[in-house]
Parts: structure tokens; sequence; C-alpha cells
């Protein structure tokens, strides 16, 4: 398995600051949030994507992903009612996807709970079934691509829609496409799911559903910043055979991003080490 860094918790940094920053911790790759690339990502030029791809090479790592997809440009929706507004939605999701291949990733993590929860009044299905067309072109986009499509459970405070790794499950089987999959993120999971983090994992690996992880304490700091227990989800992360990537995703920096990512990766590794 890869660990990785999610970049904007050292998105002070440049790039290639970056790159450097994560290899020299003992990370083997980034996990990128596009709005840390600029307003337009989705646009970036061919020679950026090339700098961007050469910057992770250069440092002795590389760009596994990306996530948080829809941050940028504004006023994007997977399933709102506006077609005009997922038309454009659809049209950043297949760009980026592209961008993903470009810059050597594998895998997009589809979060972005405001992009996609559901408002007050609106129909409830009809919401689903837009979503589900929009995945739908993701999936081709993904296949043709080489990578795989993750929607991403997320917790009922961040959003009303997809909150558990059933439900997602749920949806990308309407999908039907085998580059769209779901995955695991520990906080969401600590506090959405009904069944504990290794217990999840155990279950849902062997469906062949699950793609990518993520981990963070139910707090939003990083592994071993709380009080959650991730002995026993790197245990079960090793038990089932996963062999892709595991990406560190904190949202709150203490003291900052960058003692953030040392201290995640030295326990993520002591644990690994410890587990044999």
């Amino acid at each position: 398995m890869k660990i990785a860094l999610c970049n904007e918790v050292i998105a002070d940094m440049e790039f290639a600051a970056q790159c450097a920053f994560v290899a020299e911790l003992g990370y083997d790759g980034l996990e990128v949030a596009p709005f840390t690339l600029g307003e337009d990502p989705h646009l970036l030029p061919a020679a950026k994507r090339s700098e961007i791809r050469r910057a992770a090479a250069d440092a002795g790592i590389t760009v596994t992903g990306l996530h948080w997809l829809l941050v940028t440009p504004k006023g994007l929706s997977l399933n709102g009612p506006d077609e005009a507004v997922r038309k454009r939605t659809v049209d950043v999701m297949e760009r980026l996807i592209g961008l993903c291949s470009d810059l050597g990733g594998s895998v997009l993590v589809h979060g972005s709970p405001h992009q996609r929860s559901v408002a007050e009044g609106e129909d409830a299905q009809a919401a689903r079934d837009r979503a589900v067309e929009a995945l739908k072109r993701a999936g081709q986009a993904a296949e043709a691509a080489g990578v795989t499509y993750c929607l991403e459970p997320l917790a009922r405070r961040e959003t009303n829609f997809i909150n558990t790794v059933a439900e997602a499950a749920a949806l990308i089987d309407e999908v039907g496409s085998p580059s769209v999959r779901t995955m695991i993120d520990t906080s969401a999971s600590g506090q959405a799911e009904e069944i504990s983090v290794p217990s999840l994992i155990e279950k849902w690996h062997p469906t062949g559903k699950i793609a990518h992880i993520q981990v963070n304490d139910t707090n939003r700091r990083g592994p071993g910043q709380g009080n959650n227990a991730f002995t026993p989800i790197f245990q079960a992360i090793r038990n089932v055979g996963y062999d892709g990537v595991i990406a560190v995703e904190p949202f709150v920096y203490q003291p900052d991003g960058a003692a953030t990512a040392a201290r995640s990766i030295g326990y993520i590794r002591g644990i690994l080490e410890a587990i044999g």
C-alpha cells in the first residue's frame, strides 16, 4: 500500500516544495485537491500538467489522484435541478478525470458535499436520478482514461446525499460502470456507520466496490491526534489485502499543516511496522 498526503494540508507551499517535503517525511505521494492548482484546474494547460508531474517525479513521489473535486470553479452541482449547471458540472468532472490521468494519478474521490446536497423541498429521487446520469458520464470518461472515479460517503453534518458505504454502493450499482466505485473515509465512517471502521473494511472490501481509503480522526485532525484507534483499522486493511493508496486527509491542522503531516506519517509508519 502507498501512503499519500492530501496536499491542501500544506498548500501554503509551492507545489514542488510540497513534493520535496512529503518525500522527506516518508510519504509515497500527494493526493491533490484541484482548487489548490487554481480557479479553473480542469483547464490547466498541458505544460503546467507536465510541470506538476515532473515535480513529483523529481522528488521521488507520485500524484496518486485527486479529491475535493468541485470546489472550483464556483457554482457546480452533481444533482441539482438546473440542467445548465449540471451540464457544466459534468464537463468539469470529465476534464478533471483527464487531469488526473495526465498527472499520473489513478483515482478521483468525489466528496464535495455542498455541490451534491439536496435542497429542502427538492424531489430526492429526482436528485438521485440526476446524480446517476452524471456519474454514468464520469464512468465513461474514467474508463477511457484508465482511472477510477469514487463516490465518497460523507457524514450527515456535511451533506444529506450519500452518507454510508451501503448507500454509495447502491447508487454505483445503478451507474453500472466498473470505473465508478466507492471508498472509505475513516472520519466520515466513524460518524455515519452503525459498525466499526475495521468491520466496515472487512465487510465491503471483498465486494470489490472499495477503491480507496482516506484516514483521519473523527475530530477531523490527523491519525494519532484524537481518540480513534487506528491500529485495528490498519490491521483490517492488511487483513483484507488492500493494496491501493491510503490518503491522510485531516481538516484541522494543529499546530499547523506541516506538523500535522509529520505527526500523521510517523504515527502510521509506526503502526505498519508494529503489525508487520
